[in-house]
């Protein structure tokens, strides 16, 4: 009878766990069907292989440029984690421009914000950073998520095991 009630807990807990764990991780905010996985620093050095290419890339702001019919946001690329959240704590993958039609207001995009965009590699443009020469892919950006503190930060287990065990709330 004990194996019995202790077989029938262990399946109701597991399904019960396996959803508590994915609500915890924030959706993938785009679909990665068909977009390359080359990094903007592959990118720049042949920018005619990756032609008309679909990406998913994501990283930290560096600047905002608004023209007269889109605005121009310089990024400093990073890998993306399961939900596409830039992993900003690795070492950068490159740089590059994303695109946005029109006009955006550039306090919604404020310099060192993570964001993630979706959209078409369009080709590549010679630039600076710094004195330093550098060829930048160009995205034309489909859609584009700013990512908050919170949201950066949901997902992320808060139990952490060392000498006994504990649960810190932040």
């Amino acid at each position: 009878m004990r194996a019995f009630l202790a077989k029938s807990l262990l399946r109701a807990a597991l399904p019960a766990s396996l959803l508590w764990l994915a609500a915890c991780a924030p959706a993938p905010i785009y679909k990665a069907t068909g977009t390359i996985a080359a990094a903007p620093f592959n990118v720049a050095e042949a920018p005619e292989r990756y032609a008309n290419a679909d990406v998913v890339w994501g990283g930290r702001i560096v600047s905002v440029h608004t023209l007269a019919d889109r605005s121009e946001i310089e990024m400093l690329a990073f890998p993306l984690d399961g939900s596409q959240r830039p992993k900003a704590g690795d070492s950068g993958t490159g740089r590059f421009i994303a695109i946005m039609p029109g006009f955006v207001e550039p306090l919604n995009y404020p310099d060192g914000a993570l964001m993630t965009v979706q959209g078409r590699l369009t080709g590549s443009r010679a630039g600076k950073v710094g004195e330093a020469s550098y060829v930048f892919p160009l995205v034309g950006v489909g859609q584009s998520h700013v990512w908050t503190a919170s949201e950066m930060d949901s997902g992320k287990n808060n139990v952490h095991f060392g000498v006994g065990l504990g649960v810190g709330i932040r």
